[in-house]
């Protein structure tokens, strides 16, 4: 019996050990890339490139369900960028509030005959509007489809061969389009994805669609997402780059090729995690034809979004991404450790599959454990202490190392005072927020395999309330 203890001891260990190595490798590759790109990159390109006739044109397409909190600011924003040529289509999906009315009202929307071609199978489209005031704006009302079957709608009225998938919730900084392309205009024979930072715009200072000044929330769910989003962005995505292992861009934020997309099917409707599930079906066709290409990950291409403020709806997220991600992986699920798929194959799906998706149970199953061991006698406080080091307190190490890594690349929050609150939000996500994020993660496992589709509803309180 001792011996079948320690023996599972020391496998919990050893899993938190190679967990946060992978991260630690991971955060060195990020800062890495960071300083040779903001040693190499000149800001005279995005002036070139906005003013360069060759620039590709871009449809944005921004899905909007239940969005009256936000829709007309982030259209403001949208429609305010500096690229070029681009436009910008948003597509109700069937909303139930005053989303399309605040839509017509403010833009003067009229009706324009629905001329397009179904090249993915969509809802039915019941009408499609045009602006008076600008001209690149197209607004399609559909019957309910989802978020998936709205980008898919708009897949088919857009008229550009490089298009923007967006939250209706998204502010994106005026050069953000810009920076995301280039590397369509750096390789544009094999770029097929690039994919933005996201930021949280919680309190911060917002104007006329655009970012006065950003600011740290006072509501305490906010902030410990502020010290997530930037663990997941500025050494998970950045780190993932590096090594051409990217598995996830945000549905939040991403350019697109829009004839790879369509060959591949377009959005999975039945999906809730389809941003994730459609770049896993990318790296999949592309390698199986054997084509050369790349999906890039644009860590100083920057939007904002509004994160839930409530442990209710921020537990129903986090659920909806757990199970995406099982949907995820499990479709695709021949590409494990399959050397056909590369670096995704070998390297990502694996880590994916192990820490991702199989770490609330191991780390649930590592408290009971370590715990009863105590409590029987066979484990001594040294071992507990550094079990917990290496758990927990070398992640908060990590976290702390990203906000560091903020500092280099954007260093948004002003003076010592957030930097420190961010710190302490570091250390203390500890001590109670990860067990609730744990419980929720568990949830949306047993609701995976319960066969749980649902999205739950997220309530917004809009940009402008804070």
């Amino acid at each position: 019996m001792e011996s079948i203890i320690v023996f599972t001891d020391w496998f919990f260990l050893s899993y938190f050990f190679v967990l946060n190595s992978a991260y630690a490798m991971l955060i060195l590759l990020s800062f890495r890339e960071v300083l040779v790109e903001k040693l190499s990159f000149s800001r005279s390109v995005l002036l070139e490139a906005s003013s360069d006739r060759y620039t590709p044109p871009i449809s944005i397409i921004a899905p909007a369900y239940n969005e009256e909190a936000t829709i007309l600011t982030s259209v403001q924003a949208l429609l305010s960028l500096n690229y070029p040529e681009f436009e910008v289509i948003v597509v109700n999906d069937a909303s139930k509030d005053n989303t399309l009315n605040l839509l017509i009202e403010r833009f003067q929307l009229y009706h324009v005959e629905p001329i397009f071609r179904y090249q993915v199978k969509t809802a039915e489209v019941k009408a499609i509007y045009r602006s008076t005031l600008f001209k690149n704006l197209t607004v399609v009302d559909k019957h309910n489809g989802g978020k998936a079957d709205a980008l898919n709608c708009g897949l088919n009225v857009a008229k550009y061969t490089l298009f923007c998938g967006i939250d209706a919730d998204t502010l994106i900084l005026p050069n953000a389009l810009l920076q995301l392309a280039r590397p369509f205009i750096q390789d544009p024979s094999r770029t097929v994805v690039s994919g933005g930072t996201i930021r949280i715009a919680n309190a911060c200072s917002i104007s006329h669609g655009q970012i006065d000044e950003v600011r740290l929330p006072k509501n305490i769910w906010a902030n410990f997402q502020i010290v997530e989003y930037l663990r997941a962005f500025l050494f998970g995505r950045i780190g993932w780059n590096a090594i051409g292992g990217t598995l996830i861009i945000s549905g939040a934020f991403g350019l697109f090729r829009k004839d790879v997309v369509i060959a591949a099917g377009g959005y999975a409707s039945d999906s809730v995690g389809e941003d994730m599930e459609l770049i896993v079906r990318i790296h999949r066709k592309l390698r199986e034809e054997k084509r050369p290409y790349q999906i890039r990950f644009v860590w100083e291409s920057v939007c904002y979004t509004e994160v839930p403020e409530s442990g209710q709806i921020l537990s129903r997220q986090r659920d909806r991404w757990q199970r995406g991600l099982i949907d995820s992986l499990w479709r695709h699920r021949r590409m494990f450790f399959n050397p056909k798929y590369g670096v995704i194959g070998m390297v990502s799906f694996p880590f994916f599959l192990f820490f991702e998706l199989l770490g609330p149970l191991v780390e649930l199953l590592g408290l009971i454990m370590i715990s009863v061991s105590y409590m029987i006698g066979y484990l001594d406080i040294g071992f507990m202490l550094l079990f917990i080091s290496v758990s927990m307190l070398f992640g908060s190490m990590i976290s702390v190392g990203t906000l560091i890594l903020e500092e280099l690349t954007f260093g948004l929050y002003p003076g010592w005072k957030s930097l420190a609150q961010m710190v302490a939000y570091a250390f203390l996500e500890n001590l109670g927020y990860r067990q609730l994020t744990l419980s929720w993660r568990l949830r949306g496992i047993w609701g995976a395999i319960k066969g749980d589709h649902g999205w739950g509803e997220m309530v917004r309180k809009g940009f402008g309330s804070q």
